[in-house]
């Protein structure tokens, strides 16, 4: 049942007086005469942003590897091995398929014992059970903050959002594509789809590398509240 607005013109009305100003019906959106946001980064190259990107992963205690599209599935299935295997979970997307991995995660992880559990929205809150007994995590960034070492992810039916921050380990499949300076291009990109009346996730998420805790004398501490262990596989799709 969708509800209804009551008598909205008479309360703004009256805020609007109680205010002591007229009531305005159109918000023009201010001209600044500095923009400092805009200009970190804005002429760096694809290449260039990928030196930032490394340096970044360094600070934040990410693994960062590059691979060609051919090379990801090997690549890929070293990481995996690399933190011990035992069980997968993912999303459920075709991207998986575009970029060749599938066969890796449905077919040749299973010969090693491998369990890959593919997220499925029909089973509901089981899909949170198996991240959370997940030993690794695999998911794909849609926008990837250079500056900051932040992948987006966006959540939906098919990509639960716990699949990134319950398995102990988290691996992000960053396209070279995706790569832009900093969170204000990110930003702009958001309501360029917002603006062309495209439907965005409900859940969208900011991660930066594993899970990172300080007390007040700034002992840091990994894996509190996330993976103890993250790492992003820079896919070289352009």
């Amino acid at each position: 049942m969708q509800g209804s607005i009551q008598n909205r013109e008479a309360f703004l009305q009256t805020i609007a007086s109680r205010l002591g100003r007229e009531r305005k019906t159109e918000i023009m959106k201010p001209v600044w005469a500095y923009n400092p946001q805009e200009q970190v980064l804005k002429d760096a190259t694809k290449e260039e942003l990928v030196d930032v990107l490394k340096t970044q992963c360094l600070k934040i205690h990410t693994d960062l590897t590059i691979a060609t599209k051919a090379e990801l599935p090997e690549k890929l299935h070293h990481l995996i091995k690399e933190y011990g295997g035992k069980s997968i979970v993912t999303w459920k997307d075709a991207r998986y398929e575009e970029y060749g991995v599938n066969k890796l995660l449905k077919e040749e992880l299973k010969m090693e014992d491998i369990e890959v559990f593919e997220w499925e929205s029909s089973i509901g809150k089981e899909n949170i059970d198996k991240a959370d007994h997940a030993n690794i995590g695999i998911t794909i960034s849609e926008m990837t903050l250079a500056e900051s070492g932040t992948v987006v992810l966006f959540s939906g039916k098919d990509r639960g959002r716990t699949v990134s921050f319950l398995p102990t380990h988290s691996i992000v499949i960053v396209p070279k594509s995706t790569l832009v300076p900093r969170m204000t291009q990110a930003a702009k990109m958001l309501r360029d789809k917002v603006q062309n009346g495209e439907q965005i996730a409900s859940c969208i998420n900011y991660i930066t590398g594993p899970s990172n805790s300080a007390d007040i004398e700034m002992n840091l501490v990994v894996g509190v509240h996330g993976p103890i262990k993250a790492a992003y596989i820079l896919v070289e799709d352009i």
